[in-house]
Order: structure tokens, then sequence, then C-alpha cells
């Protein structure tokens, strides 16, 4: 291989999820699971796990890309409480889950992980969702 790597989606990451659109830094994916809206963030980076890994111009883009999302997604959605998480126990790419949350959720007020199983989108459902998402990957495009 010559010269820099090039960066590569985790495979499950790219199993879970849907893609919705590019920035210069991240990819916009949509979590393949009904029971909540589900965002992530992944830093189109090489070999980065965690978040002080990346460089500071970097950090900065990626924080606005997040403000901008999650704002957008709780105007959409209408959520209770937004959250924002970097775990990586499973994967460690680094990537961003932003999930709104409802009181009326079934895993309020816990996290969301492991408590009930996934629920894929159907067709319908999917083509729902991404209508409702037009503005929150609008959000996304426009952060500079």
């Amino acid at each position: 291989m010559s010269g820099a790597e090039a960066f590569v989606l985790h495979e499950k990451l790219a199993e879970d999820t849907i893609p919705l659109a590019k920035s210069e830094l991240s990819e916009l994916r949509l979590m393949n699971d009904r029971n909540y809206p589900w965002l992530l963030l992944v830093p189109q980076r090489v070999g980065v796990r965690e978040l002080y890994e990346l460089s500071p111009p970097d950090q900065q883009r990626l924080l606005r890309e997040s403000s901008a999302i999650g704002e957008a997604m709780m105007n959409a959605f209408e959520g209770h409480k937004l959250n924002i998480a970097a775990l990586g126990n499973m994967v460690p790419q680094l990537h961003l889950h932003h999930v709104v949350r409802y009181e009326s959720d079934p895993a309020w007020p816990g996290p969301v992980w492991g408590v009930v199983p996934p629920a894929a989108y159907t067709e319908a459902e999917l083509r729902e969702v991404q209508k409702k998402l037009v503005p929150v990957v609008s959000a996304f495009r426009s952060v500079s």
C-alpha cells in the first residue's frame, strides 16, 4: 500500500446502520432500529478510537456537527431528552450515538442498550423516518 490508508467503516456499523450523508469529517448514519430515533456520527479518520485522538480542528467540527444534528433531531422528533454517547466497547472505531428519548420508550429512563431487541425498519417506516430526517441532514450539511 502506498502512502496513507483509506478510511473504512467498521463492518458492524455498516451492518447495523443506513447511510444518510457525509461531510468533510463524518458519516451520518441511521441506526436500523425503529424503537428509537437514533443516528450515528462517525468521523472518517483512520485508526481513531477516542475523541482526544482527533486533531483539535476535527474535535471542534465534530462538536459542531453533533450539536447541529442533536438540535435538529429534537425538533424533528419532539423528544424529552437527547442521549449522546461514545462507548466503543463493541465497535472500537470512534462513533457518536445520538438517541432521541421519550418517557414512554421501552428503555426509559435507563440506557437503550440491551433492553429490547433491535427492530429493523420496514420499507414504509424507513421512507417515513427519512422524510423526518430531511431537516437533520440539512443541519448536518450546513456545518462549516
